[in-house]
């Protein structure tokens, strides 16, 4: 949003209007009221600290369980499951975060960070006493309820702690360290997975969470803007400003999405019935879901005025983009290792460090280059064309192919995973004042993590479709649903030593498939990375 703009505001219906005089006023006085609340020293440190253990802490969750996948579709006989313990998660997520930024919006920044944390936790204690597939399913679900509003709290409380020059900065060294447990999960779930139990992939979160949660209740957080108090806000705000009308259609239109991504060409054909039906009641329901919003105006879940700021949708595109091509790699690289290559879950883990490492360094430097220089739309660029790229070598992965050559294409993705990952999230809070940042940020964390569902959940068509047409080909003496029921690493103990080479031909082409989706998610974001803005952010010195 221009500064010519930010003088302005909308109407119900959408229309400008300039604001009043008293009304600008008001927002100077707290403007430089919270100049005065800036955290600094130990309390910064604390509050920093907190945050980026909690994001480590969301981000391992998604990934840790990417190498423990195939023992757990071996234990429950649940290889079709496979992408719903990642769509669960995300798509409970993406559904609650618009209606995040109102809770962040009205409540008080601590106590509603401390509250999505405490649902994560109750999340993985579910999830690590499951029992059966659906158990598991379930606990991945209220996890990605909890985790809704994770990820936008802790750049909400980053937003109210610091003025906007030094963001860059921390926000690269919160992301640095936080990715870390998005590159480092398939490691240590791998690790768990071998010496003791997928299970432990869950219950790490308890013990280091609860030490989180007792450092964060003794920090003090700052507020972005005055907030009435809790009670008043229930009483008050809690039936009328929180649209829940727009959240019981919006999660309905998400849900439909995935099922019909999930179900097409799995259970049932793309031209049936079930499938075209979800697909039209995703649009009928987005279609009504939309006419809602507009009616709401400024009280929206997601308002519109929002929507049509050039900066703002394309952070969220770009978001969108980069965490589907992450969920990607997550959870096929480690089928590629232990499917293709006959690796155990700890070995996988390991031979991920080449994308761990470099997305680390990169995530680092690049925060701290954007802080010293200001500019953050050249790192976009930079990582959209190394994704693309890597994407592009790591389609050609075979049975054969030597270390070097793996390790180098990783090295390619983490890079510009490391470049561009923050990008959006710096943009969006340079476009939009103040009182706007908890929505547009969860507008954009709702893209990020609805991406990741949906991409997920085409990725695994694309690896069902490419096994049902690849396994024919290249081993004809074997039934490919048999294979696939086998799990992604039973299928060792099911098939014959004589026709094994043709399987493990058959998961490399499918697992390839995949990453070419990878590519086209790679080109999106050199697209959408032009459209973030190029703004110095160390100008700002507001």
């Amino acid at each position: 949003m221009s500064e010519e703009n930010r003088s302005f505001t909308l109407d119900e219906n959408l229309k400008p209007q300039v604001k009043p005089e008293n009304e600008l006023s008001e927002s100077i006085a707290v403007s430089e009221k919270h100049g005065s609340e800036w955290l600094e020293g130990v309390s910064l440190v604390m509050a920093i600290s907190g945050t980026t253990v909690v994001v480590f802490l969301m981000l391992l969750d998604i990934s840790i369980v990417s190498t423990a996948i195939p023992q757990i579709t071996n234990q429950f006989h649940s290889l079709d499951d496979v992408a719903w313990y990642g769509s669960a998660y995300t798509i409970a997520s993406a559904s609650l975060q618009p209606l995040t930024g109102k809770f962040y919006n009205y409540f008080q920044l601590k106590w509603t960070f401390l509250s999505f944390f405490a649902l994560f936790e109750i999340g993985s204690l579910i999830c690590g006493v499951a029992n059966s597939s659906k158990m598991l399913i379930l606990g991945r679900a209220v996890a990605g309820m909890g985790s809704s509003g994770m990820l936008n709290g802790a750049m909400n409380i980053l937003a109210a702690a610091v003025p906007m020059h030094k963001r860059p900065t921390l926000m690269g060294i919160i992301m640095g360290i936080a990715q870390l447990g998005l590159v480092s999960g398939p490691l240590i779930g791998g690790a768990f997975t071998t010496s003791s139990t997928w299970r432990w992939c869950f219950y790490i979160n308890l013990p280091i969470g609860a030490l989180v949660g007792a450092l964060l209740i003794f920090t003090r957080i700052p507020e972005q803007k005055p907030k009435d108090k809790a009670s008043e806000v229930v009483r008050s705000m809690l039936l009328y400003k929180f649209d829940w009308v727009g959240f019981v259609l919006f999660a309905p239109a998400c849900i439909q999405l995935l099922l019909a991504l999930q179900y097409g060409g799995n259970q049932y054909p793309w031209k049936s019935a079930t499938v075209i039906g979800l697909f039209c009641g995703t649009v009928a329901t987005l279609l009504v879901f939309i006419a809602w919003e507009r009616h709401m105006g400024r009280d929206a879940m997601i308002p519109g005025y929002l929507l049509r700021d050039r900066i703002v949708v394309c952070c969220c595109m770009f978001s969108m983009m980069i965490f589907g091509m992450t969920m990607i790699l997550s959870y096929y690289l480690p089928i590629y290792f232990q499917s293709v290559r006959g690796k155990s879950a700890l070995v996988s883990g390991v031979n991920l460090l080449p994308n761990i490492l470099c997305q680390l360094v990169m995530a680092v430097i690049s925060g701290l280059l954007t802080g010293k220089l200001g500019y953050y739309l050249p790192w976009g660029v930079l990582g959209a064309m190394l994704n693309a790229v890597g994407n592009g070598l790591l389609s050609t992965l075979s049975p054969n192919t030597s270390v070097p050559n793996w390790a180098g294409f990783q090295s390619l993705v983490g890079f510009g995973r490391g470049a561009a990952t923050q990008v959006p999230m710096i943009a969006i809070q340079n476009a939009v004042t103040a009182d706007e940042v908890s929505t547009a940020l969860a507008i954009m964390t709702c893209s990020q993590t609805l991406g990741g569902a949906i991409f997920l959940a085409v990725g695994q068509v694309i690896f069902a479709q490419g096994l049902r047409v690849k396994l024919p080909q290249y081993a004809p003496a074997v039934d490919p649903e048999t294979v696939i029921a086998a799990g992604a690493t039973g299928f060792w103990d099911v098939v014959s030593m004589r026709v094994l080479p043709g399987v493990l031909t058959a998961y490399a082409k499918s697992v390839d498939q995949v990453f070419y989706l990878g590519v086209g998610l790679s080109v999106a974001q050199f697209v959408f990375a032009w459209g973030v803005g190029f703004k110095n952010v160390v100008d700002d010195k507001a």
